[in-house]
């Protein structure tokens, strides 16, 4: 092949490439760590605080932040409840396609009823679920859900260390984040809306 040649298509190779890299879409820019793809976290069967069986098909269309906690928890649970609470209001008209979920890590001690009044405190539209021990125990090794008892002064007195932050799924019920502890209800926002408008 003459010299000019191969620089013709050692050329349209480049070009070809630089084309290719121009036109792949750009990766969103979340503030959460971005799990797409990923293969836990993909779902549940529970019952909720009113009896219900539901799964995340119940909620498509909307997008879900899941957190794990307890309601005797003294300081990560109320603190994120609160957020995701006040970022439902700051969505304003969006603020209807958020929903909020809470699995309780304790359904020893949380209660229906217990849990209704918790969540009633910062959003009447959040839904907690209520796992059997058993299904507590499927479920937080599929959300690999860190969780440890501390003992309190009874038996009945102790805390829960557990992981702080939520799951987010799309408006489709794909997982797509994960928050950061403490991130700004702002970046949590931001998140929300890229996944309204379906990125």
């Amino acid at each position: 092949m003459p010299k000019f040649a191969r620089r013709l298509v050692v050329t349209l190779a480049c070009l070809s490439a630089a084309c290719l890299v121009a036109c792949s879409p750009a990766k969103p820019a979340f503030k959460s760590f971005d799990l797409t793809g990923a293969n836990y976290a993909l779902g549940f069967e529970l019952t909720d605080h009113l009896g219900q069986r539901r799964n995340l098909n119940d909620f498509k269309g909307r997008v879900v932040m899941l957190f794990f906690g307890y309601t005797q928890c003294p300081d990560a649970c109320p603190t994120a409840m609160f957020q995701l609470a006040e970022l439902k209001r700051e969505l304003g008209a969006q603020g209807d396609q958020l929903q909020g979920l809470f699995i309780t890590l304790d359904p020893e001690r949380d209660t229906p009823e217990m849990l209704k009044a918790y969540l009633d405190n910062f959003d009447p539209s959040f839904v907690a679920l209520v796992p059997t021990a058993q299904e507590l125990e499927v479920v937080a090794t599929h959300y690999k859900a860190y969780r440890k008892k501390v003992a309190g002064p009874t038996p009945t007195s102790y805390t829960l260390d557990h992981l702080a932050g939520f799951y987010i799924y799309d408006p489709k019920g794909r997982l797509r984040l994960f928050s950061r502890p403490n991130m700004a209800t702002a970046d949590l926002r931001t998140d929300v809306q890229l996944l309204l408008q379906g990125i």
